[in-house]
């Protein structure tokens, strides 16, 4: 069932889109010193954009890896400079999806995109 989901996501639920955004201000925060955690963090979220059933990003911790130091404070800047808007979009676009039947598997997941855009630094993504 995932795997039609994240077909039927990547085509028309704008998993596509999501993706190429991702992979483009990935690379763009790769051009400065400071993006480069950034730049990871927008990476990781893109492979999520792309197929998001069926796998979660959780805290590292829980994967058995140590979280680096200052990933709270770049957290905390992520969610000032950029989370806070990426989240309130991924919700507006998750909730005009829920106003259909067929739409709301894909609202669902931009609820889920929502919160990993929120602060992504320190997360990894796992199979459910």
């Amino acid at each position: 069932m995932a795997l039609i989901l994240n077909i039927l996501w990547f085509v028309f639920g704008g998993g596509l889109v999501a993706w190429f955004l991702w992979v483009v201000l990935g690379s763009l925060l790769f051009l400065t010193i400071v993006g480069i955690p950034f730049g990871f963090a927008a990476f990781r979220i893109a492979g999520f954009a792309a197929f998001p059933f069926g796998r979660e990003l959780v805290d590292s911790r829980a994967v058995g890896e140590e979280r680096i130091m200052g990933t709270g404070l770049a957290n905390f800047l992520w969610i000032i400079l950029a989370g806070i808007w990426l989240a309130i979009s991924h919700i507006l676009a998750g909730a005009s999806l829920c106003l259909t039947i067929i739409g709301i598997p894909f609202g669902f997941a931009h609820f889920r995109l929502a919160a990993v855009c929120f602060a992504p630094l320190g997360k990894r993504p796992v199979s459910k």
